[in-house]
């Protein structure tokens, strides 16, 4: 035999030569959950590990998370069901606690790159992504509503905004709002391919942003489809969108490599709450090794061609990395 692929496997040194996938902190973006008030972090119970911060905490687990070397972050805002309504006027209410807390954390650390999440669910009596009429999803007159959402996140110091909403024209609206009003330099990581998924529970418990009535699957992709992940990226791609992502991420990694195949833009994954959670359980019940199923996955996102991944296992992996 003279090709021996054992040969390149004999010991650590050779190994890492040779490996081909590598993960690091700066790849990764730490979604955390914002709640109104101070002294407050209460663990989510469906994700071990994961809290709900007020903006005093939050600032505190920021500055931790910058000396690990993560330094992105996706701030989602959890709101109590007396500030909801049918248009989400909360979500651009300029004396809102979530914007409010998007500029401190500018102010605090102008060195991180804040991420922030457009859609109308934490905001909506209703749960659901876009405004409702007698009981139908109304597309365009989303629109108007995610572009002042949009504004309003970008005049408090958000670098990228990432609409989750899935609304037909988003991406190419929100631009044009951006740009109209000198935000030119603000980016958008569409969620190109968000699929309608069932690992989106604990997020939802989160958040409490479950839709009141019916599902998500008129907005929300088919789980069965591919090439309709490809009609998505054209438009977003053409509307001018900077990165492309993908959501969820473990169960399409065949979409994330065909949309890395297949575009110039920089793909993003987001691993969602579910399969943070599932891991995280199995690790408890001592049914698998937590850590290593961990690295396993995040490196898999990684190889399937992500260049950013949204997970929730960032500051645990920046803690193993130091």
């Amino acid at each position: 035999m003279q090709r021996r692929p054992r040969r390149n496997r004999k010991s650590a040194a050779v190994r890492d030569m040779v490996e081909e996938t590598s993960l690091s902190a700066k790849d990764l973006i730490y979604p955390l959950f914002l709640v109104d008030g101070t002294q407050k972090k209460i663990e989510v119970n469906s994700m071990p590990g994961i809290f709900r911060y007020s903006i005093d905490k939050m600032l505190s687990e920021i500055e931790s998370c910058l000396k690990l070397g993560i330094n992105a972050f996706d701030v989602f805002p959890a709101y109590q069901e007396s500030l909801k309504d049918p248009i989400a006027s909360e979500s651009y209410n300029p004396d809102t606690f979530y914007l409010k807390a998007l500029r401190e954390i500018k102010k605090q650390f102008p060195e991180a790159c804040l991420m922030s999440d457009v859609a109308m669910d934490p905001y909506s009596s209703d749960g659901h992504d876009g405004l409702i009429r007698e009981g139908k999803i109304l597309n365009d007159e989303t629109l108007v509503i995610l572009g002042r959402m949009s504004l309003a996140q970008a005049d408090a110091g958000v670098d990228i905004l990432g609409p989750s909403d899935m609304m037909d024209g988003r991406v190419g609206y929100i631009r044009e709002m951006l740009d109209e009003n000198g935000f030119s330099d603000t980016s958008i990581m569409s969620y190109t391919a968000k699929y309608a998924s069932a690992f989106y529970g604990p997020f939802r418990d989160a958040l409490d942003s479950a839709p009141k009535f019916g599902d998500k699957k008129t907005y929300q992709m088919n789980p069965a489809n591919i090439q309709e992940a490809l009609i998505e990226a054209d438009l977003d791609m053409n509307e001018g969108a900077d990165f492309l992502m993908v959501k969820p991420a473990l169960s399409y990694l065949d979409v994330i490599r065909l949309l890395h195949d297949n575009y110039p833009l920089p793909i993003a994954a987001y691993n969602v709450s579910g399969e943070y959670s599932m891991i995280k359980a199995a690790s408890e019940k001592g049914w698998l090794d937590g850590e290593r199923a961990m690295l396993e996955v995040l490196l898999s996102i990684k190889r399937a061609g992500a260049k950013v991944i949204l997970t929730y296992f960032a500051k645990e992996f920046a803690s193993l990395s130091k």
